[in-house]
């Protein structure tokens, strides 16, 4: 993953379907009214092997007093400030407008790299219509149709060349790098100053104080590793009450770089939307992951109370299995050794490889037990299975026929797997190929 890519432009000049056709699926509203994006939507775009994230930014307005409009400026100046590259969305139909002259004023104040989208270029008539916004002195012009995709492979060259190259660590200085994730104000950085035994980071009580990434080496108890608390404190202009959308972007950042992550709970409120956001960000960039239940100094208990609460947990995150939950109190310094130790652990299974014939004999008598469902009178037979390299462990099934395998049998040897061999906390790929 390399770089977040900003499109950003006044209100309804098709900044949310370009956002839909670079993601390639509908995650953004689109509505003729203009406006209706306000919350932020993050995607992931993948082009000749090369990923980024991007983000749909609500419509500019400059100087507006309307409250809607005012926060929607202050969250495009964050995505913005963020960008490693900008999309300035215009319309092409509509010519150059004052606002977006003005608008155009404040990125080239940016000093961001930018490339200028005349959108709407639907029919081939329409294409001489577009060299006017060359007025606007915003880099290369690329005139597209987000509607049908005319011209958004040119464009996604023109992204990918631009943006920062993508670093590689080199494996003898490999060291296991933790995200610390979770809503504001759950404790992420009292979580991180106990573990130091430091006030290395700004703690308050007051949501959003950490709005940037800060990476720490620990090197205690013969742990050598990098905690990334996802926000240290810097002033930033224009951060206000989108302390959330801020927090968002630092916190993808950590995920996209991390190996594990450590996504932290508030005992006092359970687990909620917010976190099940973070946790899918997690899933989608096959991380590790352990669950920290912190403050759990502030419950009262009785004997099942951890029991019956790590079961609340294991039923909202349904699917999801076999991911290591604890319970700690940052603030009375309980079980945050025991924190990392899992952590590293599920590093540790993260990279390791089971021996092919140990995995065929103990997969073999899994599938013998329980074998795959005949479908339209076709016998699934599974030949042999070997773990193959990937960034996270991935399984390859020989069978004759592949493409009949069901997902509730892909599921059934996933289980078996991590009955067998472990693999707590990380995401398993499992696969089938063609062996007559």
């Amino acid at each position: 993953m390399s770089g977040i890519v900003a499109i950003i432009g006044r209100p309804n000049v098709g900044k949310s379907t370009i956002f839909n056709r670079l993601v390639k699926e509908r995650k953004a509203i689109v509505h003729d009214e203009s406006g209706v994006t306000r919350d932020r939507h993050y995607g992931e775009c993948e082009w000749n092997g090369r990923t980024f994230s991007i983000i749909d930014t609500g419509g500019y307005v400059p100087l507006s007093e309307d409250i809607f409009e005012s926060a929607i400026r202050e969250q495009v100046h964050i995505a913005m400030d963020e960008a490693d590259m900008l999309l300035f969305v215009v319309d092409i139909n509509e010519g150059i407008t004052p606002l977006d002259r003005d608008f155009a004023n404040i990125v080239r104040q940016s000093k961001k790299p930018v490339l200028l989208l005349a959108n709407k270029a639907d029919t081939n008539d329409k294409l001489v219509m577009a060299y006017e916004f060359y007025e606007l002195g915003l880099g290369d012009l690329f005139s597209i149709s987000a509607l049908n995709g005319y011209g958004t492979g040119d464009l996604m060259d023109k992204v990918i060349e631009g943006l920062p190259d993508e670093v590689f660590p080199e494996e003898e200085e490999k060291i296991p790098k933790f995200a610390i994730v979770g809503r504001p104000n759950v404790g992420k950085s009292s979580f991180v100053n106990a573990i130091l035994g430091t006030e290395r980071n700004i703690v308050t009580p007051i949501s959003g104080t950490t709005r940037d990434s800060i990476d720490t080496r620990y090197t205690a108890f013969g742990l050598d590793l990098y905690l990334v608390d996802t926000a240290g404190l810097r002033r930033k202009a224009r951060v206000h009450e989108n302390i959330e959308f801020y927090s968002t972007l630092r916190s993808i950042r950590a995920i996209e770089e991390c190996d594990v992550a450590l996504l932290i709970l508030d005992a006092t409120q359970g687990m909620e939307a917010q976190d099940l956001n973070i946790l899918s960000t997690i899933m989608e960039h096959n991380k590790g992951l352990v669950i920290l239940v912190n403050k759990w100094d502030l419950i009262e208990k009785q004997t099942n109370t951890a029991r019956d609460f790590q079961k609340l947990i294991e039923e909202r995150i349904a699917p999801l299995s076999n991911v290591p939950i604890l319970f700690v109190s940052a603030m009375e310094r309980q079980r945050l050794l025991k924190a990392l130790e899992t952590a590293v652990e599920v590093y540790h299974e993260l990279h390791r490889k089971v021996p092919t014939s140990q995995l065929n004999e103990v997969m073999q008598a899994a599938w013998t037990k329980h074998k795959p469902a005949a479908v339209r009178g076709k016998f699934i037979r599974i030949k042999y299975v070997t773990q193959v390299g990937a960034s996270i462990p991935t399984f390859l099934f020989f069978t004759n026929h592949p493409t009949l395998v069901q997902e509730s049998y892909k599921r059934y040897l996933e289980n078996q797997v991590r009955e067998n061999f472990g693999f707590n906390g990380v995401p398993i790929n499992i696969f089938f190929r063609d062996k007559n």
